[in-house]
């Protein structure tokens, strides 16, 4: 008795039916003058892929399948389909040579199938990772907490593909944007690697994953970053750029040997995440109210001091949109230029060309300014060119690094200013911290007691005027909890502590006698102005932040 097989028979008509296809098209080919091509076994170059969405190839009745330089090889259903037409007049403009085959539907489609294997990125020649493509955004929409990154990562390392590499690198910028992590660190240890994102100033573990993913990942970050890939015993320096819809986000890429392999840091430098608003800087509102005024005067210098990664950018940056109306001219010098400002002229110091602070700041000076914001002083050469100008007209911004606002004056003077024209130049020195702000929706009240009452006490009865302390209560402090809302850690975000010095005649006097830390603050006594300290105090009894997070940022055993 003879068995129908009904599957093998459906296959056997299907084979037949490619056949014909194949054969058809092959023969109008040779109607239409166009070779022809069966793509069932021909190579697809993916990157080709890139140069028209697969909507368009679609459309089109199209398909570019192999790409060298310019020159692209394009395979099409019929030469003369008016959108197939258009669309290589098009390439043609585009400055594309292309190289016409005719192909069957079933050869097409295996073309377009492997547009999801294509990765969602697009290297540009200014290193620029674009990633300004649908499927990206959505993911940046979708990744709303660790886990989603964790989870995303680790179906992509399931794959077996070369391509997925790709894809990865954009899972952890898509996260690292969408969770708004400041930096991105892969960290080779001994068995496997570490992926940590630093949120709100603390780094937090996303997950571990092997070394084979890791070398291919190091060269494809290397790649786009424009670092040699065969150096691996220095240190190395790049950037490179993603363009997320509207927004250009710049990467800065750190590489430094390791006793395992090299150690990755990228710094996101997202313009979102720094433009906070005036008022929105966490700035007590006596001291806001200084700073308003400070900030109108027609020339000296502002200066805002803290370790790195303390928000001073973030402060001049609200300064100079506060500052900023269509009839002044402000110019800054920066590195790297993080947010950009309409209406404002910003250059890019880059020292290596030798175009430094200094070297900018005179420039700057030639383009007849009324502000000029200096993004760091370092040096006597900058310090001296930025004292002069705000000698001569101009309203300097600029940032020193030094840990309080009274380390701002012996700085200068160690930098080579004249300490006779430091308080006739210098108009404010502010001092500031970031400390992450208390999750709204789950934070917890907890009496006020024990050692954190002594403490808090103690910093209580040294605050100058008792105006601060009007509305404030002691009974309660807050505490973290954590919740689905803020990943499980209690807070979100990051608010300013600050403290500020003015020019008055008792800090005029101190200047020239080459002062300390010390006989500063002495002689600020008088202005009645609140220190680090004191003010994260108010705001942990506002319920703003924890004690255990002020004490993290500016160490309450020191009082």
């Amino acid at each position: 008795m003879v068995q129908f097989d009904e599957e093998k028979q459906d296959e056997r008509v299907r084979t037949l039916h490619r056949k014909e296809e194949e054969e058809l098209v092959a023969s109008l080919s040779r109607r239409h003058g166009v070779p022809y091509l069966d793509l069932s076994t021909h190579p697809i170059n993916i990157d080709a892929l890139r140069i028209i969405k697969e909507i368009d190839a679609r459309a089109a009745k199209t398909a570019i399948f192999d790409v060298v330089d310019k020159k692209i090889d394009v395979a099409v259903l019929s030469p003369e389909n008016e959108k197939t037409v258009e669309l290589i007049g098009d390439l043609k403009r585009r400055g594309y040579i292309p190289e016409v085959f005719m192909v069957s539907h079933q050869s097409l489609e295996k073309v377009w199938s492997r547009y999801k294997d294509l990765s969602y990125s697009l290297e540009t020649k200014s290193g620029a990772l674009d990633i300004s493509n649908e499927e990206i955004i959505e993911m940046t929409k979708r990744v709303t907490s660790l886990a989603d990154v964790k989870k995303l990562i680790e179906g992509v390392l399931a794959m077996k593909r070369a391509y997925r590499i790709s894809k990865i690198l954009e899972i952890i910028l898509a996260g690292a944007i969408s969770l708004k992590a400041s930096d991105v660190h892969l960290e080779p240890e001994e068995k496997d690697v570490r992926l940590r994102y630093r949120l709100d100033g603390i780094l937090t573990d996303i997950l571990h994953f092997d070394f084979e993913t890791f070398e291919l990942l190091l060269s494809r970050i290397k790649l786009i970053s424009e670092l040699k890939l065969n150096v691996k015993e220095k240190a190395q320096d790049g950037r490179f750029s993603i363009k997320l819809a509207d927004v250009e986000i710049e990467v800065r890429t750190s590489l430094l040997p390791g006793p395992y392999d090299e150690s990755v840091v990228m710094r996101v430098l997202n313009p979102d995440a720094i433009a906070v608003e005036f008022e929105a800087l966490g700035i007590h509102p006596h001291l806001l109210m200084i700073l308003k005024k400070e900030i109108r005067k027609p020339n000296g210098m502002i200066l805002t001091t803290g370790p790195t990664g303390s928000g001073k950018t973030t402060t001049l940056y609200a300064f100079l949109k506060k500052i900023y109306t269509p009839d002044i001219k402000v110019v800054t010098i920066e590195d790297p230029i993080e947010y950009h400002l309409e209406g404002v002229v910003q250059t890019q110091a880059e020292t290596e060309k030798g175009y430094g602070f200094a070297e900018g700041l005179r420039s700057a000076l030639r383009q007849d300014p009324d502000v000029i914001m200096v993004g760091e002083i370092r040096d006597n050469e900058t310090a001296v060119v930025a004292v002069n100008a705000a000698l001569t007209g101009h309203l300097v911004l600029s940032t020193l690094h030094t840990n309080n606002a009274a380390g701002s004056f012996p700085r200068l003077l160690d930098l080579g200013v004249n300490p006779k024209v430091v308080s006739s130049a210098l108009n404010v020195s502010i001092a500031q911290r970031l400390v992450r702000t208390l999750c709204e929706t789950c934070k917890k009240k907890i009496p006020l007691e024990g050692k954190n009452k002594e403490a808090i006490d103690k910093v209580l009865a040294r605050i100058p005027d008792s105006v601060y302390l009007d509305g404030i209560q002691r009974a309660h402090i807050w505490a973290t909890v954590g919740c689905p809302k803020c990943n499980g850690i209690g807070f979100r975000g990051r608010i300013g502590i600050y403290e500020a010095i003015l020019i008055d005649d008792k800090i005029e006097k101190a200047v020239i006698t080459n002062p300390s830390e010390r006989d500063i603050r002495e002689a600020a006594k008088g202005q009645k102005l609140l220190t680090l300290v004191e003010d994260g105090v108010i705001k942990v009894l506002a319920g703003v932040t924890t004690i255990e997070e002020l004490d993290r940022v500016v160490d309450l055993s020191s009082i």
